[in-house]
């Protein structure tokens, strides 16, 4: 039995009640009108690629007090704009002094001067990225139109080792003379690259992203350059062109790395890349306004394959239900292409030829993924089905040739979208 007389008691239970009364009162909730509204912009990729690191066969560049001017092509369209830049296969702090986004003017280096906009991070016009980090810009508004070129201009004050880069871009992009240029209307190009170093992303407001994620064939090579003719681009143009808005809000984000694996990081050539399991959460999950995603890959885990170290249908199945058990747990649909056929190219045997066909058989039949486009019999040689049609190979019986890449772009049924919201 308690010894605290009535009022005592009394008197310490007030006394608790009004410490703890002052205790909460500096923390009590602040009003609903001083919280912006995180919906009140649904960003959404209208532009990426997939960083995949230095290629292995040359020493990596290096940039001292130069401004880079990488061109991309935006998809979807929009009236504010982000980017998001990458250090993440970085060891050092990358340091960006200045950073800009404008219109291109022509089909140089040169910018719509109106049109060109400083960027901030968190309110800086500079940024330090550390090693293994990514930064995303502050928005600025800024009319994209549709199928437009883009100019993003980072200024390197210091040494900047391009170990963060996507290293096929298939478009040129500009390297200047010593000096901040990234406000300059005319570049003063000392150097002409077909990589995208640091730029990862470009987002724009108000709609939602379809992401490819693939290898070579989604990366466009052999495609002519300048011209995105990559199969991904021409979907984008048949969503420009349906006459649906809601269809013309969907951006197209291009995650294709040459030479890159589903399963592993063993790499082909000098591209390589981590594999698609390995990089999933960076290049999908991470994408801004991420609805739909479609998988071609496979190619390479079966044409790297050893007789001490083969790659099975069953593994290639086993990484495509995995990835298709993330997307969807993020509520992402799921689609995919079947593996073309690469008779006569690098690699080629008939029994990896059979690991094709059985993981094509899969992907047709399982019911797994939310739709697919059979790729393997759009492209296919009537004669020889083992091998590339010759109207549509690019002449090394492995990547499809512009007509090609159009025709697979065009393959993809608009009805998988939906009202693409």
């Amino acid at each position: 039995m308690s010894r605290i007389a009535p009022r005592a008691a009394l008197l310490v239970t007030l006394l608790f009640t009004l410490l703890f009364t002052l205790l909460i009162l500096p923390f009590a909730p602040v009003s609903a009108q001083t919280i912006p509204d995180w919906r009140a912009e649904q960003w959404a990729g209208s532009w990426g690629a997939g960083p995949a690191g230095p290629p292995l066969d040359s020493a990596t560049t290096v940039y001292n007090n130069q401004t880079l001017r990488l061109i991309v092509h935006a998809s979807a369209g929009g009236s504010r704009v982000r980017v998001r830049l990458s250090n993440e296969m970085g060891s050092t702090v990358l340091r960006i002094g200045s950073a800009h986004v404008a219109l291109r003017s022509g089909g140089g280096a040169a910018i719509v001067a109106a049109s060109d906009r400083p960027l901030t991070f968190s309110g800086a016009t500079s940024v330090a990225i550390g090693a293994g980090a990514a930064a995303l810009s502050d928005p600025v508004t800024l009319t994209v139109p549709p199928l437009s070129d883009l100019a993003v201009s980072l200024y390197l004050p210091g040494s900047a080792r391009a170990t963060t880069l996507h290293a096929m871009a298939t478009q040129n992009s500009y390297v200047s003379s010593s000096g901040n240029f990234a406000a300059a209307a005319t570049f003063p190009t000392q150097a002409t690259i077909e990589q995208w170093p640091f730029l990862t992303e470009v987002d724009v407001a108000n709609g939602a992203a379809f992401i490819a994620i693939g290898d070579s064939i989604t990366d466009g090579l052999r495609s002519w350059g300048n011209y995105n003719y990559r199969w991904p681009d021409w979907l984008a143009r048949r969503l420009q062109a349906a006459g649906s808005s809601s269809l013309a809000r969907l951006g197209v984000v291009n995650r294709g790395i040459s030479g890159n694996n589903l399963l592993s990081n063993l790499q082909t050539g000098s591209l390589g890349g981590r594999s698609a399991l390995e990089r999933f959460d960076r290049d999908v999950l991470a994408t801004a306004g991420a609805r739909f995603l479609f998988l071609l890959i496979g190619s390479n885990d079966i044409l790297n394959s050893t007789s001490s170290a083969p790659v099975s249908a069953d593994e290639l199945i086993a990484g495509y239900r995995q990835l298709i058990a993330r997307a969807h747990a993020r509520g992402i649909a799921v689609f995919a292409g079947t593996l073309p056929p690469f008779e006569g190219a690098s690699y080629y045997t008939p029994a990896k030829d059979l690991v094709r066909q059985a993981a094509n058989d899969w992907i047709r039949s399982s019911a797994e993924f939310d739709g697919v486009v059979d790729f393997d019999q759009l492209l296919r040689d009537p004669a020889n089905p083992r091998g590339l049609n010759p109207t549509y190979d690019s002449a090394d019986h492995l990547h499809p040739n512009n007509a090609g890449y159009q025709l697979m772009g065009n393959a993809l049924p608009l009805a998988w979208f939906g009202d693409g919201s």
